[in-house]
């Protein structure tokens, strides 16, 4: 039987996910079984329930070989999603690269935060502006554009690189038309008035990087992860233009595990029309307060065209 770069005999789809699911095991991989049929059905082609049905399928020799190089790169802690270049968020997929963050399920609570919003103001079917300030993937302008059928946005970023792939996954998900891209920092450029900033910006501590996990530490892209000494860098210039930018809205942001009630005060503090009984936090799937949302007035009973701000992953 023809023999693969690893020296080891073609394989059964069964034997080779049992073989794989063991590597990863032995290196310490969470859900080990998982990863290696997410990775053998992307080799092949199939979908996980042809995966399945399929068990008795020999691999030919270049397919082992592709199956073995992914494994190798799993006990090596690269993510899945890097891998293969998709991640699945809010049930859409959406191509990653080394230049933007590998989107989480943490990130989530963001786009439900933003959509209660819309909701609740009675604004889902309105004609909403949406900017996204450092895009990345564009997981979360092109999620709520796909979610919000009479929207449209501008998605800015540090990164070109990084822009390029939000403009693939915009035409890919056949929102492209509604959606604009802008190398730039932060705030930087970006013109308001907007109504809701939606950011999932750099928050961790710089000394706490090196103790991440190496899925992390490793393949995302550490400017969007150094949030400074005490993680809130990113937070403080934001203040700077954010009452200029979103003068009469709403401010989300993704936070780290421990932030929520410091960056609750620094909004507070920042937005002179900003009360604190208009200052929301929602949880994410693992219970942690994840998402610190918050309602800026204007001073002015004059009020602009509408707006939605949001601001995503750097990097």
């Amino acid at each position: 039987m023809p023999e693969t770069a690893r020296g080891a005999t073609s394989a059964t789809i069964a034997a080779a996910l049992r073989r794989a699911s063991g590597e990863l095991r032995s290196a310490g991989i969470e859900g080990a079984g998982n990863d290696a049929r997410r990775l053998l059905a992307w080799v092949l082609g199939l979908s996980g329930a042809q995966l399945l049905s399929r068990s008795e399928l020999t691999l030919s020799p270049e397919q082992s070989v592709a199956f073995d190089r992914c494994i190798a790169r799993r006990r090596g802690r690269e993510p899945v999603a890097r891998i293969i270049g998709v991640r699945e968020f809010y049930g859409r997929s959406f191509a990653i690269s080394p230049a933007t963050l590998d989107p989480r399920p943490d990130s989530e609570t963001l786009i439900e935060t933003a959509l209660e919003i819309v909701e609740r103001e009675g604004r889902h079917s309105k004609a909403l502006r949406i900017l996204d300030i450092g895009t990345g993937s564009g997981c979360l302008l092109l999620t709520l554009l796909a979610e919000l059928p009479n929207a449209t946005g501008v998605g800015t970023d540090i990164s070109n690189a990084a822009l390029d792939v939000a403009r693939e996954n915009a035409q890919r998900l056949g929102v492209a038309g509604r959606a604009e891209w802008l190398a730039s920092d932060a705030l930087e450029g970006v013109e308001g008035p907007f109504d809701i900033l939606v950011s999932n910006p750099p928050y961790v501590r710089s000394g706490d990087i090196a103790h991440l996990a190496p899925e992390v530490r490793r393949f995302d892209p550490h400017l969007a992860l150094d949030g400074g000494n005490d993680g809130l860098r990113f937070f403080c210039r934001l203040l700077g233009r954010v009452a200029a930018v979103v003068p009469d809205g709403w401010i989300v942001l993704e936070v780290g595990y421990d932030q929520a009630d410091a960056v609750a005060d620094l909004l507070t503090a920042g937005i002179p029309v900003l009360e604190p009984s208009n200052i929301q936090i929602s949880r994410d799937v693992t219970g942690m307060r994840r998402c610190v949302a918050a309602r800026a007035r204007k001073l002015s009973i004059c009020r602009e065209s509408p707006w939605i701000l949001l601001s995503s992953e750097l990097g």
